[in-house]
């Protein structure tokens, strides 16, 4: 018999159907016995009695998220969760599970096991509908984000994770030996993107690892995680990247809303909305000044901290009623060489990050393709152009004017569903104390 998944069951009133999944809760009152069995679309009780033999053996001694297979009778009973059972007439079992669960995958009460022991046992905690559900919500918003990149004629590349020289700061630099030399793991597939536009590809995604050697324990870094990147050929200005960067985003909010919306919102209470068009923005001149307005500390000219991103994040959602906030015109000090400047004022980059309910989720800006250009500013950065020469190639022989972004969709998913740590929704998440499992 093919096997039918729980949610479906629920449509088959009447009929023989045949069930596969983990054991979540066992009732047992001596004559007859309830197990609630769960796979990957649901839960559903199921009832075994005493006059049903095999069944009601092959039940003595199962243990909590034991796997077993179910054959049955589909009834309506109104006392029933969700007024359906299946009376059982046979139960194979296919994996049982030690007696001692290492933790609750059904939680008793308010308080949560601590995630660092949740962590250890990733697998079983996984097992959580609403842990499934994280999943099931990223799965739906990175085909949203596939779907408009490749309609929107978009190429998609895979660029290599071994690299010669740093594409971002040394000081977040994994190394490896590497053949009697050095390479060191890509923080960026940026060198690479700007190299499909100097090939003519002039709009181009990747979905790839991503590895940051931060020594940080914040609940928004991790030191290998996945990113979204895209960039396009022949814009006039970072205003262009920026543009595309909103309706994509607000096709994918609409995308996730209109598929999981209602759950999200019974599971999270988190209550999705689909940005409107065009999206806040401020200067980071600006965005300063409304700070200390406000009495927010500065921790470093020119760039914001975790809780200016927050206050500023709370104040233009307030002043504009928009959830997303673009901050512009970041100094030279504290953007990349390779960020183009502003031709009215040479000391500004055309950048930008993007806030979204008190969090940067993106870091964006038009690129210097000048070679001229690019070479004095990298040495102006103090890099040894030597090298980057590899890369500095790449606009030796035409380039159009691009611009593209580093999109963090861990953060993004963290914030959909009103999570706190990107830990959360991190598949296994790696830190500088994690690697296993």
């Amino acid at each position: 018999m093919k096997r039918a998944y729980i949610e479906a069951a629920y449509t088959q009133v009447g009929e023989t159907v045949f069930l596969e999944g983990w054991v979540q809760v066992i009732r047992d009152q001596k004559n007859i016995k309830f197990i609630v069995l769960r796979d990957i679309s649901g839960t559903i009780q199921v009832v075994v009695t005493k006059d049903q033999v095999q069944p009601f053996d092959a039940l003595d001694g199962i243990t909590l998220e034991s796997v077993i297979a179910v054959e049955g009778l589909v009834k309506s009973v109104p006392q029933a969760p969700r007024g359906i059972e299946v009376q059982a007439e046979k139960i194979t079992i296919l994996s049982k599970a030690a007696p001692e669960l290492p933790i609750p995958v059904v939680e008793k009460g308010e308080q949560e096991t601590d995630q660092s022991k949740r962590l250890d046992w990733r697998w079983v905690d996984l097992r959580k509908p609403k842990n499934a559900l994280i999943f099931k919500v990223w799965t739906a918003a990175e085909k949203a984000f596939i779907d408009y990149w490749t309609s929107n004629g978009f190429l998609e590349i895979h660029s290599p994770k071994l690299m010669s020289s740093p594409s971002e700061s040394k000081s977040e630099l994994f190394s490896l030996p590497y053949f009697g030399t050095t390479a060191y793991l890509a923080q960026s597939p940026q060198f690479f993107k700007q190299m499909a536009m100097a090939s003519g590809f002039e709009k181009i995604f990747e979905i790839g690892p991503v590895f940051r050697a931060n020594p940080s324990f914040t609940s928004r870094h991790d030191t290998e995680f996945t990113g979204y990147d895209m960039e396009i050929s022949f814009i006039e200005s970072h205003q262009d990247v920026i543009q595309a960067e909103s309706e994509l985003l607000a096709h994918v909010l609409g995308s996730v809303k209109e598929k999981y919306g209602q759950e999200i919102k019974d599971v999270f209470g988190a209550e999705l909305v689909v940005p409107t068009l065009p999206f806040p923005q401020i200067t980071m001149a600006e965005a300063k000044a409304l700070l200390k307005e406000k009495g927010v500390p500065s921790e470093k000219e020119g760039d914001l901290s975790p809780e200016e991103e927050r206050e500023l994040s709370r104040f233009m959602t307030e002043k504009n009623g928009h959830e997303f906030l673009f901050v512009t015109e970041y100094p030279v000090e504290v953007r990349p060489f390779y960020h183009m400047r502003l031709e009215s004022d040479p000391k500004l980059t055309k950048s930008f990050d993007l806030v979204w309910k008190g969090l940067e989720i993106t870091t964006g800006a038009q690129r210097e393709h000048r070679y001229e250009v690019l070479k004095q500013q990298a040495e102006d950065k103090g890099l040894n152009v030597e090298n980057i020469q590899h890369y500095l190639n790449f606009f030796k022989f035409g380039c159009p004017p691009h611009g593209g972004l580093g999109f963090g969709p861990s953060r993004f998913i963290m914030k959909m569903l009103n999570l706190s740590n990107v830990r959360e929704v991190t598949y296994l998440y790696r830190g500088v104390n994690r690697l296993t499992p």
